[in-house]
């Protein structure tokens, strides 16, 4: 799912609240997002009951880019009860990123 400025407050600060919520701070021109883009969606489908997977397009929603200090992408956020708790940078296999979320629950 894809998420905006105008609906991250709804979608992923409060929806973390009943589950957490991992949010994959991308662009269409970042390789490496292009690379981690599909391994999310792999994920997001298998994790399903334990977390939500969310994408956010930097380019286009600026707004939550630059209240949460991204610098470099892709970068992806775990929120939980409306707060940071878990973060990694760059592109990763899939069984590392299963392993992030696991160690992050």
């Amino acid at each position: 799912m894809d998420v905006t400025d105008k609906s991250f407050q709804e979608e992923v600060i409060e929806a973390s609240f009943k589950k957490p919520v991992v949010v994959d701070f991308w662009a269409p021109w970042c390789g490496p997002c292009q690379m981690l883009g599909p391994i999310m969606e792999e994920v997001a489908e298998e994790y399903k009951d334990k977390v939500e997977i969310v994408k956010l397009d930097v380019q286009d929603n600026q707004e939550v880019a630059s209240v949460y200090g991204i610098m470099s992408i892709p970068a992806v956020k775990m929120f939980k009860d409306g707060k940071i708790v878990s973060e990694f940078l760059g592109a990763k296999p899939a069984s590392a990123v299963k392993e992030w979320i696991d160690e992050s629950l």
